[in-house]
C-alpha cells in the first residue's frame, strides 16, 4: 500500500501548530499535495518505446550502408524509442523491490532493441565469418563423423577438437527440420542473451538485496556487452555456462565459519546481501558432481573459456569465504584431459608458441589481426568501444574505494572479474585477448559500476553527504545510462558496412567454390566474407593478404607474380574478390587506400588469371600458368 504523504507526523503538526509570524499570529498550515501513483507509467513508456522501435525498423536502409555502418541508416525515431525505454527503466527503478516484474521486461526490452534489427532485417547473415560455424554443422550433418586429427584448411581441424557446440546445433538443424543454421543465426545474440539474463540476476541478488542495483547492472551489462561475442559461436555458448558455474558456486560453495561479520547488518553496507548460508564438504561433493558435466560441455565447445573457469575459481580460492580447492582440481584435470587427448593437434601448437608470446603485454593485448582500423566508421567503433570500457572501469573503480563494505562484501565478484586479466601474459589470442579479457571480466565490473551510480537504500541514518550523493546520482544514473547507450550504438554497429553481405555475393563465392575439384585452392584477401570456408574439407583456403601491412604493400607491387610463387605446381586455384572483402581489408587496415582495388586491377590485367565471373559484388579469376614449376617457393599457401 503506498504511503500517504499527506498525513504529517505528529512532530510536524506541533510545530506547524507553535508557528507564527512576526505580530505572534499563527501561521496558516501549508497544504500537502499526495504524490501521484505512477504505476501506470513504467507499462505505459515501455508499450510506447517498443511501438516506436517497430515504427523505426521500416526506415533502416541497411542495403546502402557506407562509411558509419548501420549507425547512420538508423532513423532518428530509433534513437527516440531507447530514450523513451531508458526513461521508462528509470522510472520502473522507484519500485523495484516490489515491482522487479517492470525493470525486467523493460532489460528484455532493451535487449531486442539494441541487437534485434539485423535479425529482423537483414537477409543474410551477420559477420560473414558466422558462415564457417554453418560449414562446420553442414559437414558434421553431411559426413556424421568428426577428424580432430586432420590438418583441415583453414585452421578447422580446430572445431573438430571442439566439437560441443556444433554438434549440438547439428541436433537442433534436425530438430527444427531447418536446412541450415543460417536459419537462425543472426537470432542468437538475443536467444544468449536472455539466457544470460537470470544467471546475472542470480550472481547479484547473491551480493545484494536492492533490486534497484540488481537490475542497473544488468541495463549495464547489457549496454556495455558491445564486443560482438554473442553470435552463433562456441564462445557465447560456452560464456553462458561459464556464468551458470559461477552462479552455482557463489551461491552453494561458502565454507561454514567463513563469513564472520558479513552476517551482521550493522556491519554490511545497506544495498549488500549476507553471506549465503554455508555448505557441508559433503553438500559441495555433490555440486561438484552436478557442475562437472557443465565444465565438461564448456570444454567440449571452447579453447579459451576453460582457461578462463580455472583462473576465476582459482582467484575464489584466495578469499576464506571460497576457500575449495576441490572444484578447481576437478575443472583443470577436466581441461587437461580434453586438452591431450581431443583437443591435443592444437593445444600442442599453441604451447609452442608460447615461448614468443609470454611476457608480451603490449603485443599480447592489441586488437585485431594486424594494421589498424581505417575509415570512419572503424575508427569511430574503435574508439567508442575504449571509452566505453574505460568508463565502466572507472565507474566500477570509484564503487570499489566510495563503497568500502559493499567491495568486503562482493569481494569475490571482483575477484572473479580482475581473474582473467593475467593472461595478457600469456597469449594475444590471435588478437582477440583484449575482448575476451573485458568480456570476462564484464559481470563484475557492470555490478560495481551501479553501485556507484545508485545510492544505498533508505533507512540508514542520513546525513549532508548522504543527501548530497542521492542527488548526485538522481542525475548521475540517467545521464550515464544515455551515455552509454549512445556509445554502445557506434561500438556494435559502426563497422557493420562490412558485416551484412548482399545474398548475390554469397551465392558467387559458393558458385566459385564449387567448381573446385577436391584438393583445389581458394586465394582471398582474408577469410572475413560469406562462405569463406564453404566446403574446407574438400579445397584448400589461403588468405593471402591476413599479414602486416609492410609485406601486403610489397605483395601490391605485382600481385600475379606474388601468388603465382606461392601456388603449389598443378594445383587447380581460383581468386575470390568480393565487396565484404574491399570494405574489410580497408576497415581493418591490412590493405592501404585502394590497394584492393589496385589488386583486383592488376590481378585481372595479368595473363596469369583468367575471369571465370564478374559482378558488381565480386569477381572470380582462374589461375592459368602458362607453364608447369619447378617448384614452389617457400612460404607460401597452405
Amino acid at each position: 500500500m503506498t504511503k500517504d504523504l499527506s498525513t504529517p507526523t505528529a512532530a510536524t503538526g506541533t510545530q506547524r501548530a507553535s508557528a507564527r509570524d512576526h505580530e505572534g499570529k499563527p501561521l496558516p498550515r501549508a497544504r500537502r499535495v499526495a504524490v501521484p501513483d505512477l504505476t501506470w507509467l513504467p507499462p505505459a513508456l515501455l508499450a510506447l518505446g517498443i511501438g516506436l522501435w517497430a515504427l523505426a525498423l521500416p526506415g533502416i536502409d541497411f542495403r546502402t550502408m557506407d562509411d558509419y555502418g548501420l549507425l547512420d541508416r538508423l532513423p532518428a525515431l530509433f534513437y527516440v524509442s531507447l530514450l523513451v525505454l531508458t526513461a521508462g527503466f528509470l522510472v520502473s527503478l522507484r519500485r523495484a523491490g516490489t515491482s522487479p516484474g517492470w525493470p525486467l521486461a523493460h532489460c528484455v526490452a532493451l535487449l531486442v532493441a539494441l541487437k534485434a534489427p539485423p535479425a529482423v532485417l537483414y537477409d543474410s547473415v551477420r559477420y560473414p565469418w558466422a558462415s564457417k560455424h554453418d560449414a562446420v554443422v553442414g559437414t558434421i550433418l553431411g559426413a556424421g563423423e568428426l577428424r580432430p586429427d586432420a590438418a583441415l584448411s583453414g585452421n578447422m581441424s580446430a572445431y573438430d577438437q571442439w566439437p560441443g557446440f556444433f554438434t549440438l546445433n547439428a541436433a537442433l538443424v534436425r530438430a527444427f527440420g531447418v536446412e541450415s543454421t543460417a536459419a537462425y543465426l543472426n537470432w542468437a545474440p538475443i536467444v544468449l542473451g536472455l539466457i544470460t539474463l537470470p544467471v546475472l540476476v542470480l550472481i547479484y541478488r547473491t551480493f545484494t538485496e536492492d533490486w534497484r542495483l540488481v537490475w542497473t547492472a544488468v541495463w549495464i551489462f547489457q549496454l556495455a556487452n558491445w564486443v560482438g561475442q554473442d553470435y552463433l559461436a562456441p564462445q557465447g555458448f560456452a560464456y553462458v555456462l561459464h556464468l551458470t558455474v559461477l552462479a552455482v558456486v557463489l551461491r552453494h560453495f561458502v565454507r561454514p565459519g567463513s563469513a564472520g561479520r558479513l552476517r551482521d547488518r550493522a556491519y554490511l553496507d545497506p544495498a549488500a546481501a549476507t553471506v549465503p548460508p554455508p555448505t557441508a564438504l559433503r553438500q559441495r561433493a555433490v555440486c561438484v558432481v552436478i557442475l562437472a558435466p557443465l565444465i565438461v560441455a564448456i570444454n567440449a565447445a571452447h579453447q579459451l573459456t576453460p582457461v578462463m573457469l580455472c583462473a576465476a575459481l582459482f582467484a575464489l580460492n584466495l578469499t576464506r569465504r571460497y576457500r575449495n580447492y576441490g572444484l578447481l582440481v576437478v575443472a583443470g584435470l577436466l581441461m587437461l584431459a580434453w586438452d591431450l587427448t581431443m583437443g591435443r593437434p592444437l593445444f600442442l601448437e599453441t604451447l609452442g608458441t608460447l615461448r614468443d608470446s609470454i611476457g608480451r603485454l603490449t603485443e599480447n593485448s592489441r586488437a585485431g589481426y594486424a594494421g589498424q582500423l581505417t575509415g570512419p566508421g572503424p575508427e569511430l567503433a574503435g574508439q567508442a568501444g575504449i571509452v566505453m570500457a574505460l568508463a565502466v572501469v572507472l565507474l566500477a573503480g570509484i564503487a570499489v574505494v566510495g563503497r568500502r563494505r559493499l567491495t568486503r562484501s562482493a569481494l569475490p565478484l571482483l575477484l572473479v572479474s580482475i581473474a582473467p586479466v593475467p593472461l595478457f601474459a600469456v597469449n594475444d589470442y590471435g588478437g582477440e585477448m583484449l575482448f575476451r579479457v573485458y568480456l570476462f571480466g564484464l559481470p563484475g565490473a557492470a555490478f560495481f559500476a551501479a553501485a556507484a551510480l545508485v545510492p544505498a537504500v533508505a533507512g540508514t541514518h542520513r546525513s549532508r553527504v548522504r543527501l548530497v550523493r542521492r542527488r548526485t546520482a538522481a542525475v548521475a544514473l540517467p545521464v550515464v545510462l544515455v551515455a552509454l547507450t549512445a556509445g554502445f550504438l557506434p561500438a556494435y554497429y559502426g563497422k557493420d558496412a562490412m558485416y551484412y553481405t548482399p545474398p548475390a555475393e554469397t551465392k558467387l563465392v559458393t558458385r566459385a567454390i564449387d567448381r573446385l575439384p577436391q584438393g583445389g585452392l581458394v586465394l582471398a584477401t582474408s577469410g572475413s566474407f560469406p562462405q569463406a570456408l564453404h566446403r574446407y574439407d574438400q579445397v584448400e583456403h589461403w588468405f593471402f593478404a591476413e599479414q602486416e601491412l609492410p609485406e601486403n604493400k610489397k605483395m601490391l607491387v605485382d600481385p600475379a607474380r606474388y601468388l603465382d610463387e606461392r601456388i603449389p605446381p598443378g594445383t587447380t586455384a581460383h581468386v575470390v574478390l568480393t565487396r565484404t572483402q574491399d570494405i574489410y581489408t580497408a576497415g581493418e587496415g591490412l590493405l592501404p587506400p585502394g590497394g584492393f582495388a589496385i589488386l583486383r586491377d592488376r590481378l585481372k590485367a595479368s595473363p596469369l588469371f583468367t575471369t571465370v565471373e564478374e559482378h558488381p559484388y565480386g569477381i572470380v579469376l582462374a589461375y592459368t600458368p602458362k607453364s608447369t614449376k619447378p617448384s614452389a617457393t617457400t612460404g607460401g599457401a597452405p
